[in-house]
């Protein structure tokens, strides 16, 4: 009996011999894998080498992985070892390390400094827009200036409050001269670009920056959890003037107005006004009358069957809703991609490619003639949904797929 239990005992004895040299060997391997680790993180600590969050996340599930075997080998041993607790400490140690140096790495920073970088460029370009101005002590609202000579960059203000998903709409601020230009308005079309449900009204630019103090304006009206859009518009030829909303009837030749104070609504037929996408701006749909003002009043651009597409350009009397006057210029709607009014002179623009927009065409209302012109328009995005011009400010206002866009005009002496 004691020779089989000294047996027993020896076989024991060197079973466990051959794990401890087989603990030896897989401390060795950890020990060089958390040298190789320390090392990396140290070059890392230095900002010796620009790592990315892949590198980063390469780093943590490494050192996961060992925290994994070093537990696995604790449990296997059923006891504390004291080798073992201290490479499971320095482990711990050093995925603390890492987490920190991923807060602050070095990628961070100059991410932090290509966007100073970026503001800095966006300065000097508005230090030279601002030199690029002929006369600086223009006054707003007056006509006391020649014709376009230069459109600044592109200023982008903020994406609509209803998301990326709403391309289609218009924005700005009351157009009338003289009216208040803390007011900002945004109507986002639905997602279908045609129709115009409501109007959001912020009191100042701050809140529209921050999405906050605004008020709805519906225009649409749910019956029996269905939207009634005879009340509504259609596409974003919208404007507000003298605290009116104006745009077109929902499936109508209709002019429609609301009041942004008290709701009231008016209609009047706009005759022989082709509508339903017939004549629409290029790549933009439904955009077949559209409503602008300059310093002279209120216009709306839109074409007719007796035109044969051409743009045709009304005088809005306000106090009738009716067009007093109307002139067909040469240039047909659907090679415009948008139009605005200056001065009573119509400028219409084109796409040159997905980040440069072209104003290559005039009309002057006073003489009755247009012209082939050319300026540049940087884009911030392809399409350009709508474009309004404000005299109070002369800035050009752009929705374009999304985004709220305005420009400086800098005009002739």
């Amino acid at each position: 009996m004691l020779e089989m239990s000294n047996q027993n005992m020896t076989i024991t004895v060197e079973q466990q011999i051959n794990k401890i040299h087989h603990y030896e060997i897989t401390l060795n391997i950890y020990t060089e894998r958390l040298a190789n680790l320390t090392k990396r993180v140290e070059v890392m600590e230095m900002g010796g080498l620009s790592y990315t969050e892949l590198d980063f996340e390469l780093v943590k599930l490494e050192i996961r992985e060992m925290e994994a075997l070093v537990l696995q080998l604790k449990s296997s041993m059923n006891g504390t070892n004291v080798q073992v607790e201290a490479l499971y400490l320095e482990m711990r140690n050093l995925s603390i390390m890492v987490s920190q140096l991923e807060v602050y790495d070095k990628n961070n920073v100059m991410v932090i400094r290509r966007e100073i970088a970026a503001l800095k460029k966006r300065l000097e370009d508005c230090e030279k827009n601002q030199t690029m101005k002929p006369t600086p002590h223009l006054p707003q609202s007056t006509c006391q200036h020649g014709y376009i000579m230069n459109i600044s960059k592109p200023f982008v203000v903020q994406l609509n409050y209803l998301g990326s998903g709403y391309m289609y709409g218009g924005w700005g601020r009351d157009s009338l001269p003289g009216a208040n230009q803390d007011v900002q308005w945004v109507a986002p079309l639905n997602p279908d670009g045609r129709i115009l449900e409501s109007i959001r009204i912020y009191p100042s630019f701050n809140d529209i920056l921050l999405y906050k103090n605004s008020i709805d304006l519906p225009l649409s009206v749910l019956i029996n959890n269905r939207w009634n859009h005879t009340l509504g518009g259609q596409g974003a030829g919208v404007i507000v003037y003298n605290n009116n909303l104006y745009y077109n009837c929902y499936n109508s030749r209709d002019m429609c107005r609301t009041n942004l104070n008290n709701g009231v609504y008016q209609r009047k037929t706009l005759p022989n006004a082709v509508f339903n996408n017939r004549y629409s701006y290029s790549g933009v749909s439904y955009q077949d009358m559209d409503f602008a003002s300059d310093e002279k009043g209120l216009w709306v651009i839109y074409s007719t069957e007796a035109s044969a597409g051409k743009i045709v350009v009304g005088k809005v009397n306000v106090a009738t809703l009716t067009v007093e006057k109307s002139w067909t210029t040469t240039q047909k709607k659907t090679e415009v991609t948008n139009a605005f009014m200056m001065c009573g002179v119509l400028y219409a623009t084109r796409s040159v490619n997905k980040k440069t927009e072209e104003i290559f065409y005039m009309f002057d209302t006073k003489t009755g003639k247009g012209e082939q012109i050319s300026f540049m328009m940087e884009k911030m995005s392809e399409k350009v949904q709508s474009l309004s011009y404000n005299a109070n400010e002369h800035k050009l206002y752009m929705y374009s797929d999304a985004y709220l866009v305005h420009y400086d005009v800098i005009f002739k002496p």
